[in-house]
């Protein structure tokens, strides 16, 4: 992988981890587009640990009052939330140390382009349905709520075209959820699946710079080219939300989505 190749999916994958677009689809197709045969798991746990700390960086300062609440040891609002947070990440925990290596499998091959196309439809019908969705402002996420997010989550995790991001938000919203308060949830409730998924992966033997084919300077490019536009996108998505502008990644989504399937059967 050169390091213009690297730039541009460090790009891809900081922009689209955040925005309703699905970023293991944009990941896949740009990969098609310039020819690179399979995923690179030293690279995927670069650019995932570089939007980890966008996230980080956004969020900074929750986090903070997160964990100085939970250290007062009491059942408060911080340890309640930290609580929901915990229980959303279970169902995609199953998936990733149960059926991962069975899903990638599946996904994996010539007809993987017209799965994404195929999710990215189901994430635009998702995004039009919270668009829609009659608003009832409920205070506070419900524990019920976070289990049936967590479930959408790990259903996002399966499929290769389902917007994680989009999903989520689009459950809470459909749920009667704050718009804001869903969308930071939304973005808080990956880190740890992400890091667990990157510690069972460097567990595996999987994390080896050397091996990998890729450069210290495409890596340490890719990192930060993720991490930048991670931060940008993140703050990005916050503000869409706050001006009901989902509907719009709602018909980029299906464009891209016919742009995709027409491809894959007028190309084959």
């Amino acid at each position: 992988m050169s390091w213009l190749q690297a730039l541009i999916l460090g790009i891809v994958q900081g922009l689209t981890e955040f925005l309703p677009v699905s970023s293991s689809g944009h990941l896949a197709i740009v990969e098609k587009i310039m020819g690179i045969d399979g995923e690179n798991l030293t690279f995927a746990i670069v650019v995932h640990a570089a939007t980890v700390l966008s996230i980080l960086t956004v969020f900074g300062y929750e986090i903070w009052k997160l964990l100085k609440g939970l250290f007062k040891f009491q059942w408060n609002t911080e340890t309640q939330y930290i609580s929901k947070l915990l229980i959303s990440m279970i169902p995609v925990a199953i998936v990733g140390v149960f059926l991962k290596s069975y899903v990638e499998n599946i996904f994996d091959g010539d007809y993987v382009l017209i799965w994404v196309g195929a999710m990215l439809l189901l994430t635009a019908v998702l995004l039009i349905f919270s668009y829609y969705a009659k608003p009832r402002h409920k205070k506070e996420i419900s524990f019920a709520d976070v289990i049936t997010i967590g479930i959408s989550q790990a259903i996002a995790a399966i499929f290769p075209g389902l917007s994680r991001s989009g999903t989520t938000i689009s459950t809470g919203i459909i749920l009667g959820n704050n718009k804001e308060k869903i969308t930071q949830f939304s973005f808080l409730m990956v880190v740890i699946p992400v890091l667990g998924e990157a510690f069972l992966d460097l567990m595996k033997g999987n994390f080896s710079p050397k091996q990998s084919g890729i450069s210290t300077t495409s890596l340490l490019i890719g990192f930060f080219a993720a991490y930048i536009f991670g931060t940008l996108a993140c703050k990005w998505m916050l503000t869409i939300v706050k001006k009901r502008k989902l509907i719009y990644f709602a018909y980029y989504c299906i464009a891209v989505a016919l742009i995709i399937l027409g491809f894959s059967y007028f190309g084959s």
